[in-house]
């Protein structure tokens, strides 16, 4: 029988209760960095990079109109903490010398100035998540999982390009609305949060959510859920805490395996 000692349980609880505020500025703007650099090497061991395409910021937590994001050109599964480069809302690069990704400036940009209550926002070009786009459609709540959705994102339509216009990126951010998630179509997914941590989780899972319903609809006639018990189950497994929490074994995971992101 596996006995877990007393310090392994403190640690797990103190995991299930809401982080102290930061003591300082530094202290938050790390905290963000390192969750921003252990995203990147998730999003690759699931698969999500494609060429010099995603991208995912976390906004400074001492320069609210600014933000951190990955260089271009840079595999998601090599990017560590001291990689991140910080841009302002006018695409200027303060810290790094690697050039970004424009549309990746133009959305963020956008999302970042609309959404004061955005910490963090997650675009990449996933598989299932691109799929699912081409449909058209919002998410239908299938499952558990995909509940989390319910009322809660949108479809960007129809697509004219990549994003390299500033007009472009506030009628996204305007179609995002106050929502977690936005499904840009013949494109992918993005998702935000008030945490690194929540808008990725967010991210992983609606792509899961977009395979499922790709899977469940190529086997035959679905059954949604019900819209009431959708919606109750939305205020159960949505909340950008609950997003927070279900981050936190991939954390010790990613860290465990791949310490080098830290540097």
């Amino acid at each position: 029988m596996n006995v877990i000692s007393p310090v392994e349980t403190q640690a797990r609880v103190r995991r299930l209760v809401p982080r102290a505020p930061a003591a300082s500025h530094e202290e938050e703007r790390l905290h963000r960095k390192q969750r921003l650099a252990a995203t990147f090497r998730l999003f690759g061991r699931y698969g999500f990079d494609q060429g010099l395409a995603g991208h995912v910021t976390a906004r400074d937590p001492e320069f609210p109109d600014r933000y951190w994001i990955n260089p271009l050109g840079v595999h998601f599964s090599q990017i560590r903490t001291s990689d991140l480069q910080l841009v302002d809302h006018d695409g200027a690069i303060l810290i790094g010398n690697r050039p970004i990704n424009t549309a990746g400036f133009t959305i963020h940009s956008a999302l970042h100035k609309t959404r004061p209550d955005v910490i963090a926002a997650a675009h990449t070009h996933s598989t299932y998540g691109k799929a699912f786009s081409a449909l058209g459609t919002e998410l239908l709540p299938l499952t558990q999982d995909s509940c989390a959705f319910y009322e809660d994102h949108a479809v960007f339509d129809p697509f004219s390009g990549v994003v390299l216009d500033d007009s472009e990126g506030e009628r996204l951010a305007e179609t995002l609305g106050s929502r977690k998630a936005v499904i840009l179509q013949n494109h992918g997914l993005l998702t935000v949060g008030d945490s690194v941590e929540a808008a990725a989780w967010w991210f992983i899972t609606m792509d899961n959510a977009a395979h499922a319903q790709l899977l469940a609809q190529a086997a035959g006639p679905v059954k949604p859920i019900a819209a009431d018990i959708a919606r109750k189950t939305a205020a159960q497994v949505g909340t950008d805490l609950g997003g927070y929490f279900s981050f936190q074994p991939l954390w010790d995971w990613i860290v465990a395996q791949e310490p080098d992101l830290l540097d």
